[in-house]
């Protein structure tokens, strides 16, 4: 009986022995998964935290005008911006050791496991805010235990790598809060209509309530259940001594106001404007389409909402709705460059095509200006005399000869000055100029302008022949009001991404490219057009426009058969104005050729209300004399019409107009001295259109 007891103590003890060494192999194997597990973890590095976000685009002033739309609402909102009592509140009902545990709350995971045993079936939650955390960023949230051990993981990864602040904040702004919104900050911004750190007690405890069952807990879905579980959690709050017991009742008895909307619902502000920016964010800046439309960027922008009203009130209603007639306008600062208001055409659920921005059209006259500054930079002033009459140009290299003509057949049939071409669009003047200069001289004066359409070395160049787009001619005619400063076209200040941090930011440029004395002569000739009826004359192209207009402007109009301009500028603002057919059809209606000048006027006129009256401030280096329009002289006191002209230092007329000094008695004339007078039907037109 004693052997057969040793015998089994024996078997019994080699069972054990081998029970223990077998523990012991599991225990390694255990130990050195755990290790190979947190060295892999370790090698693998932190894991990415981007999450699909809205992406903001903003006007000048801080208004959100425009947001990506990827089905989700998400705006990230750093910790230190939100409300204390949110961050105490989510901590106290989600996760209370947050702070203490390493990712895995074990002696919460234990009583979660008791109570399942009790209640045979999942009656407790035991997940980290560091674990939920995971989930949302990595996984589905199916319930296998292949997505639990991920989960598992990558709560090691996070908690390696990022700090506790870090995985709460990231926590905050992924937490699904129902009805679209993602994150505390949308949130916020759905339920009551402000931002998370604006958040009472009372709306933070009711926020933090939702994630548990969003479609239960949300006031929307059933008030009373999420006072209720609001309740449960300012207790808790209390007991873990974050709120005083009197803030419980404070904070329940609180009139909340829900307000159940996003925010940012409406795209319609300046959707040609949005277009272009995003086109900006994608070319200019090279950010990706993921990035733009997920990746929560801040676009700061340039846009001017009460002048982009404007411009678009302008347009409707100056466009007939019988026409199909479309517009481009372009208003900038000359002195930044900075986009105020664009119209990219009169319906953008029509047509999305940005005629502003894509659309390259012959600029006809507009052109001219830039002429005009090459020939002044040539030795050319606004004096110089060339003759207006029919022309036909020959060349000796094969080419076609070339006859323009001048609007309506009109000529003066004799001298006449840059000044009088520029304001009368005299055709046979500026291509006279173009070809003494050189037919390479404009093309590289565009460039200079900062004009990037391609020009044709040809002699029709000068009647603006070659196509540009309308963005481009308010950026060459804002170097022309800045002094000849460089600018191009702004339509982003800053772009922010998801944490904050600026990834773009403009710095406005001063380079000077144009000749300051040259530029302001340029632009004071351009003030010509506008000239108002002196003597019962007036000049031709701004006759229609000087009447509605009240403080100093330079401008030019253009026209072909296909297409209508207007652009011209204050000291404060340039604008550019295109109007014509999409598909190039000829202009044929009168009402059809002024609708440019219509709309560049009315706009101009509401966007300076306010403003101060600036005139164009002369540059050292300029001079400015009264000149006789007629003769392009100094004028007399005899002379009836005189024009104060400015002039580079140096290049002013030295000589007096004689034409309108003291006649001689009829007595004292000399025969050969007597001139018969013309009647008024024998003045040539341009000299009733041009009695300044």
């Amino acid at each position: 009986m004693e052997i057969m007891t040793d015998q089994r103590f024996r078997k019994t003890f080699k069972y054990l022995r081998a029970l223990f060494f077998a523990a012991l192999i599991m225990l390694g194997i255990s130990i050195l998964l755990v290790i190979g597990i947190l060295v892999y973890a370790k090698v693998l590095g932190p894991p990415p935290l981007t999450v699909p976000q809205s992406s903001l685009i903003m006007a000048d002033d801080g208004t959100v005008i425009g947001e990506s739309h990827n089905g989700e609402k998400r705006y990230w909102a750093r910790l230190e911006d939100m409300s204390p009592e949110l961050i105490s509140a989510t901590i106290a009902i989600e996760d209370k050791s947050f702070y203490e545990h390493n990712g895995f709350d074990y002696k919460r995971i234990a009583g979660a496991a008791l109570a399942d045993l009790k209640a045979m079936a999942k009656v407790q939650g035991a997940s980290t805010i560091t674990q939920q955390y995971a989930r949302n960023l990595f996984l589905a949230h199916e319930k296998t235990w292949k997505r639990k051990l991920r989960e598992a993981f990558y709560t090691i990864r996070l908690e390696m790598n990022y700090t506790k602040d870090e995985i709460l904040e990231g926590y905050l702004n992924t937490i699904y809060y129902g009805n679209g919104a993602y994150g505390a900050q949308a949130a916020s911004q759905f339920y009551f209509g402000k931002d998370t750190g604006e958040l009472t007690l009372a709306e933070a405890s009711m926020l933090a309530g939702i994630p548990k069952g969003p479609s239960i807990y949300s006031p929307l879905s059933s008030l009373e259940k999420a006072k209720s579980r609001q309740k449960i959690i300012l207790t808790t709050m209390h007991e873990d001594g974050y709120i005083q017991k009197a803030d419980i009742e404070t904070a329940l008895n609180e009139q909340i106001t829900i307000i159940g909307e996003h925010p940012h619902n409406q795209t319609e502000t300046a959707p040609y404007f949005q277009d272009a920016v995003r086109s900006a964010l994608k070319n200019q800046l090279k950010l990706d389409e993921r990035t733009i439309e997920t990746g929560g960027l801040k676009v700061y922008t340039t846009l001017d909402l009460k002048q982009q009203k404007m411009a678009e009130d302008t347009v409707e209603k100056n466009l007939s709705s019988e026409s199909d007639i479309q517009t481009g306008l372009v208003a900038m600062d000359p002195k930044t460059g900075h986009v105020k208001a664009l119209v990219g055409g009169r319906d953008y659920e029509k047509s999305s095509f940005n005629r502003a921005i894509q659309a390259v059209r012959q600029p006809g006259s507009t052109i001219k200006p830039l002429l005009y500054y090459a020939a002044l930079e040539n030795g050319f002033t606004p004096a110089t005399m060339v003759r207006s009459e029919p022309t036909t140009f020959r060349f000796d290299d094969g080419r076609a000869e070339y006859s323009p003509h001048n609007f309506n057949s009109k000529y003066a049939d004799g001298e006449i000055t840059m000044m009088q071409a520029l304001a009368l669009s005299d055709n046979i003047y500026a291509v006279k100029t173009h070809l003494f200069l050189g037919e390479d001289t404009l093309v590289d004066t565009v460039k200079k302008f900062g004009i990037s359409s391609e020009m044709a070395e040809v002699p029709s160049l000068a009647l603006g022949t070659s196509g540009i787009r309308v963005i481009e001619l308010a950026g060459a005619y804002s170097m022309l009001a800045n002094g000849g400063k460089d600018v191009s076209p702004v339509l982003i200040t800053k772009v922010e991404n998801h944490k904050g941090e600026i990834i773009y930011e403009n710095k406005n440029r001063t380079e000077q490219i144009l000749k300051p004395d040259l530029a302001f002569v340029t632009a004071h000739m351009m003030t010509g057009i506008f000239d108002r009826r002196l003597n019962g004359y007036t000049s031709v192209t701004g006759s229609t426009l000087s009447d509605e207009l009240t403080r100093p402007y330079a401008g030019k109009s253009g026209s072909t058969e296909t297409d209508s301009w207007m652009a011209g500028f204050s000291p404060q603002l340039v604008t550019a104005v295109w109007t014509g057919y999409d598909q190039g059809q000829k202009i044929e209606l009168a009402a059809d050729k002024v609708y440019a000048k219509d709309i560049w006027a009315e706009f101009m006129e509401e966007a300076h209300k306010g403003l101060p009256v600036k005139g164009f401030k002369s540059p050292k280096g300029t001079v400015g004399v009264y000149i006789e329009p007629e003769s392009g002289l100094l004028a007399t006191q005899n002379c009836p019409v005189k024009r104060l002209t400015y002039f580079v230092s140096g290049t002013e007329p030295t000589e007096y107009c004689s034409s309108h000094l003291p006649q001689y008695e009829e007595s004292e004339q000399k025969p050969d001295d007597h001139k018969e007078e013309r009647s008024e039907e024998d003045v040539p037109w341009f000299r009733k259109f041009f009695r300044w």
